[in-house]
């Protein structure tokens, strides 16, 4: 009978190694593809973006809105200017000679990124479901509410929503915004111009009797004219989450600006002086009837942030 040979003591530990290598190394694999993937880089975001490239970055603004977005000297000045400032340099775009700021009206924030006159529009812009249909948001960088402002020597007789009523008083408000819906849905008459600064423009010319917006754009106009009118509280009961508006075919500019929005918010949560609050701080914060804060952006990314952010 053939006795088979007698396996070699070194033989059977080289097998049982190289055995326990190859379920090592097919396991290793297998942690490695349930591994997220590596997170997209702001330089690559950027390479995804319409922008890309582009010797100048475009930001619509207004510029008849005191605190807000205005037109001083041949300069533009104001709260939302400065927070285009702020994601415009974050961007690449640092420098007046690597931005434009093109102004907009209320009625032609949409069609401007619509149709590539800008590229960002920061311009007290509320982010509503409609508009979403149109345009995207980076955002919100702002929470207002709507209010009232009416002159001085009618302070004490329009106080409430059915004073508003009242046929006897003329309201305006600006067209295209989300105040000019509010103030229809509470059956409140009102007269339709092109810019808040119409409507205050008319009450001081006897034309008009209460305006009604946003209370960021109130207020400025209030810091021009202190004397003259008085911002009234009413309980519209809706609050406006002010947002960056990108045109809806470009996500990549879209994260790119909540990514540095949130970046902002991040360091103020941390103890550090972030940009949204100097902007604040140099602008809407002395007029403003209560303290505000950063709210969080929505819908943030997760990116890998460089020191060499310009597109080359």
């Amino acid at each position: 009978m053939n006795v088979p040979p007698a396996r070699s003591p070194v033989r059977s530990i080289a097998t049982t190694l190289a055995v326990a290598l190859t379920l090592t190394l097919a396991a290793a694999a297998g942690c490695d593809s349930r591994q997220e993937p590596e997170l997209p880089s702001v330089q690559e975001k950027l390479r995804e973006s319409h922008i890309y490239g582009q010797s100048k970055l475009r930001i619509g603004v207004a510029t008849n809105e005191p605190l807000m977005g205005e037109l001083r000297d041949g300069e533009h000045v104001g709260f939302d200017v400065e927070i285009g400032r702020y994601i415009a340099a974050s961007l690449g775009y640092e420098g007046d000679q690597r931005l434009e700021f093109v102004p907009v009206s209320t009625e032609d924030r949409i069609p401007a990124l619509q149709g590539g006159t800008v590229d960002l529009v920061v311009s007290s812009f509320s982010m509503t479901e409609e508009r979403k249909k149109l345009v995207s948001f980076a955002g919100p960088y702002f929470v207002t509410t709507q209010e009232v402002m009416v002159p001085v020597r009618l302070a004490g007789r329009i106080r409430t929503i059915e004073d508003l009523r009242d046929p006897k008083y003329k309201v305006c408000t600006s067209g295209g915004s989300t105040t000019e819906a509010e103030l229809e849905k509470h059956q409140i008459r009102t007269f339709v111009v092109k810019d808040v600064g119409d409507c205050v423009a008319g009450i001081r010319a006897g034309r008009y009797d209460a305006v009604s917006s946003d209370e960021t754009m109130l207020a400025g106009f209030r810091s021009r004219h202190p004397t003259e009118f008085e911002i009234v509280d009413m309980p519209f009961g809706t609050s406006e989450l002010i947002g960056v508006g990108v045109p809806i075919g470009d996500p990549a500019l879209r994260d790119l600006v909540a990514f540095f929005l949130d970046k902002s918010y991040r360091m103020e949560r941390e103890g550090l002086t972030s940009p949204w609050q100097t902007a604040y701080n140099k602008t809407l914060g002395p007029w403003l009837r209560a303290e505000k804060q950063q709210p969080q952006p929505l819908d943030v990314p997760k990116l890998v942030d460089f020191d060499d952010r310009a597109p080359r």
